[in-house]
Parts: structure tokens; C-alpha cells; sequence
């Protein structure tokens, strides 16, 4: 029995290395993730060894890869990277390479963050902190999500599933998709518009959630045009990449209220400078990139490895095969 050797090289833990080691017989499990993070500490006798590890890899399992994997891995032919966007690994040697890549699109910790931002918004939830920060008892109206309506931008895993939770909450989904060749409908959408026709999902939505992959066609994709085409009582809401907007358009926009404010998880430079005038804008919700964090999330990337694993070993197609030429 043909053995195939598996090469971890982030932490895991235990559990999820037994976990791995359970799916097969024939997996070779070798956890190569102290000598990864000895190497990256500029430690030349752990490259050394990675070097050995990695030129014996089949599969490779983590959350980054090693510098110049492709020419240190002669037996690679399947990456499993732990996260959902994998535009950092997509250098001209991996997309001229025959090696597959699968990611972990995560949807369900990053569509509950968009769902958390929008209720906040029509909640008033700043203004909330605001009156306890200042001892007020000062009564408001409160808006709902019912009958408003969300433009979803990228209908991916986790545009599916921002869409599912609002029509859940009785809200009226628009949705676009690169592959979309016309006006449509979809699963939980009431619209579904080629990308071609962003400016009409942009008028009519009352929040805007970009879930698009971060490539050449989306990089600046909503800048001061399309921030303008918004209407002035909608959020735009950023779990994709900071460099899908044009950060200082936004930064005007919020500034002169040509729309109500931004939930923003990500950024054009991260960490956030201090001196970046979203810190102190009181229509900004944002949080520090941590859309797809979430409680034992090494365990449940571990389990969607394992479900790869397991079709690899068979013969089936992977899940979640990334598009190299595409981005995603």
C-alpha cells in the first residue's frame, strides 16, 4: 500500500494531527511546523531540515507556505491553505504550476460579522455606547433590516451565505457574479446582475457587502463613482480585501455623508495606521480583519482538510479548488 506523506506546517495541535492521521492508513503524517516557523526567524539549520521535509511532500496543509515551495517540493501536488483568500501565494511559478491549491472560505463566522454590522447600523448600536459612555437616558427610534434591501457583491461561499441570513431576516436581496451573463435569480436572491451592471445594485441597495475575491479586476472596484451612485442613507460593508476600495474616496464620502457610514473589516494597509482618520469617523463600524476568526477554527479546517483528504485518496474532485488564473 502506497503511502502518501502529508507535510503540516502550521500548529494545529494534537487533535487535529490524529485527526488527520485517522482518515487513512496510508497518510504519512509529519509535522513540519516548528522547523516553518524556525526558518521564517532566519534559523538556517531548520531550513536545512524543512528542506528535507518538503522535498518528500505530497501534500502540504497550513496556513502559509515556505518561501520558493515550488522548487523545494519536487513530489508537491496539492496545497491545502487554511484560509479563503490565496491572492499572497498566486506568484507566476504557482499559476504555471500543475499543482492544485484549496482553500477554506469560512463563510459562516464572516456572513455573521455582516449581519452583525448591518443590525448595529439600524439598531444604532454607536449611538448606544455613546449615551452609556455619557450616562444619558435618552430614548430613539430604531430601524429594522425587514424590507431593506442588501446588494451582495460576489456571490461566493460567503456572499451565498450573507444572502441566506438576510433573507432570513426579510430582506430583499440584489447579488452579483462574475459569471452572471444576464439579469437573473438565484438561491435566496431576489436579482442577480453581471458585474457589468454594479451601478444598479449600488442604487437600490440600502447596504452594500463586498465578498469578492481580491484580484486585478476588483482591485479599486468601488471608488468615488460608485460611492457616489449610493444612495446617502446606505453602509457599505467590507469583509473582502481593503484593496477592493479606494480607501480615501470612502474616507471622503463618509466625511461629507454621500453615504450613512462603512462597516469595514479589512483595510488598505493593515495593521490600521493610527493616523487613519477612519479611527475617529463616528459612522465606522470596524473591526481588526478577523471576519473569518473564529472558536476552534483549527479543528474545522482541519475537518474540511480531512473531507479533501479523503476524496484525494479516492479519486473524487477536491472541494473548493482554487482558480489560479482567476484569483480564487
Amino acid at each position: 500500500m502506497e503511502s502518501v506523506n502529508v507535510l503540516v506546517i502550521s500548529a494545529i495541535g494534537d487533535e487535529c494531527l490524529r485527526q488527520i492521521t485517522s482518515v487513512s492508513p496510508r497518510i504519512k503524517l509529519t509535522d513540519g511546523s516548528g522547523l516553518f516557523r524556525a526558518e521564517r526567524s532566519g534559523d538556517l539549520a531548520s531550513k536545512e531540515k524543512l528542506d528535507a521535509l518538503l522535498a518528500e511532500a505530497e501534500i502540504i496543509f497550513g496556513f502559509r507556505l515556505p518561501q520558493n515551495v515550488l522548487a523545494r517540493t519536487p513530489k508537491l501536488k496539492w496545497i491545502q491553505v487554511m484560509l479563503a483568500g490565496v491572492e499572497r501565494f498566486l506568484d507566476i511559478e504557482m499559476l504555471e504550476s500543475p499543482v492544485i491549491m484549496t482553500n477554506y472560505p469560512h463563510a459562516t463566522p464572516v456572513s455573521e460579522l455582516v449581519l452583525s454590522m448591518m443590525l448595529m447600523f439600524v439598531k444604532k448600536a454607536p449611538f448606544c455606547f455613546q449615551l452609556k459612555q455619557e450616562k444619558q437616558w435618552k430614548r430613539f427610534t430604531l430601524g429594522m433590516l425587514r424590507d431593506k434591501t442588501v446588494g451582495v457583491v460576489g456571490l461566493g461561499s460567503i456572499g451565498r451565505e450573507v444572502a441566506r441570513l438576510a433573507r432570513a431576516f426579510g430582506m430583499r436581496v440584489v447579488a452579483t457574479r462574475r459569471s452572471a451573463k444576464g439579469v437573473g435569480k438565484a438561491r435566496y436572491v431576489d436579482i442577480m446582475l453581471p458585474l457589468t451592471q454594479l451601478q444598479q445594485l449600488l442604487t437600490e441597495s440600502d447596504f452594500v457587502v463586498l465578498a469578492v475575491p481580491f484580484t486585478p479586476e476588483t482591485t479599486n472596484l468601488i471608488g468615488e463613482k460608485e460611492l457616489r451612485a449610493m444612495k446617502p442613507d446606505a453602509y457599505l460593508i467590507n469583509v473582502a480585501r481593503g484593496g477592493v476600495v479606494d480607501e480615501e474616496a470612502l474616507i471622503r464620502a463618509l466625511e461629507e455623508n454621500w453615504i450613512a457610514g462603512a462597516g469595514l473589516d479589512v483595510f488598505a494597509t493593515e495593521p490600521l495606521p493610527t493616523d487613519s482618520k477612519l479611527w475617529e469617523l463616528p459612522n465606522v463600524i470596524l473591526t481588526p480583519h478577523i471576519a473569518g476568526v473564529m472558536e476552534g477554527y483549527a479543528m474545522r479546517a482541519t475537518e474540511a482538510f480531512c473531507e479533501n483528504l479523503r476524496r484525494y485518496l479516492n479519486g473524487k474532485k477536491l472541494l473548493n479548488v482554487v482558480d489560479k488564473k482567476r484569483g480564487y
